[in-house]
């Protein structure tokens, strides 16, 4: 697939509210760059995940794993020579996994084992984005890189599921499924979901139990989808056409 690098502006008028109280500029509030991951990445990818949730960060050798596995679906986003966001994504058999499947079932614990060149899911695994650069359209970027990976693949669709880092407070007045639909008609402000939703996913239900390290979410997520819109049901993946022509 060759080396993934985007250049994104930075987010038109999205630093004119902030100036009104930053009395400096942000370091790396400029261009953002995706590019793949290299290993040298890994401790600041590892430092964005500590800081942006609870969950449990990639280990080195879930980390290695992952860019052995599917190269082409490991991104980081630089800004200013930093590395400001990361995003990881695997191929799968979707009818494998649907709604009963937890985090762990379809990464194979992290490793990317599960990895299928045959399938027409792009899964992505997680999104992680500098807490202090919020707004600069860094996580937008990184969509938008993961949505040009399903295309030039020929996946059918984008898979995914987004945290609900609000619910923990309102667990005892509301189930997950009422939090997420209250989310989506504007009434409850989640940052995840609804930032997924205005990337075009849509939401298809809760997956309870998909990470139970994640208290904030209290284990729940919700399951979204992007279905490609140039995806062409007669021909082959174009990475399973990669690992064919790689065994001939």
């Amino acid at each position: 697939m060759g080396s993934i690098i985007e250049v994104f502006p930075g987010r038109r008028g999205a630093g004119k509210a902030r100036r009104a109280w930053r009395s400096s500029p942000v370091p790396g509030s400029g261009a953002i760059r995706v590019r793949l991951a290299r290993l040298e990445d890994y401790a600041a990818i590892r430092a964005l995940q500590r800081e942006a949730h609870a969950a449990i960060p990639w280990t080195l050798k879930q980390f290695e794993s992952q860019r052995v596995a599917f190269p082409e679906g490991q991104l980081v986003a630089e800004c200013g020579g930093d590395v400001v966001g990361a995003a990881s994504s695997l191929v799968v058999q979707w009818d494998d996994y649907a709604l009963d499947h937890t985090w762990k079932s379809v990464t194979g614990d992290g490793y990317f084992t599960t990895h299928d060149t045959e399938g027409r899911t792009l899964y992505g695994a997680e999104v992680v984005v500098d807490l202090t650069r919020h707004g600069f359209g860094i996580a937008r970027a990184l969509s938008q890189s993961q949505r040009r990976i399903c295309r030039k693949l020929n996946l059918r669709r984008i898979i995914s599921a987004a945290r609900l880092p609000g619910y923990r407070a309102m667990r005892d007045r509301m189930s997950p499924e009422l939090y997420a639909k209250r989310v989506i008609w504007g009434d409850i402000e989640d940052p995840i979901l609804r930032f997924q939703m205005s990337q075009g996913f849509q939401y298809c239900g809760i997956i309870k139990d998909y990470l139970p390290e994640d208290a904030e979410s209290c284990g729940n997520a919700a399951l979204i989808v992007w279905l490609n819109p140039l995806y062409s049901p007669a021909e082959p993946p174009a990475n399973e056409e990669k690992e064919r022509r790689k065994c001939a």
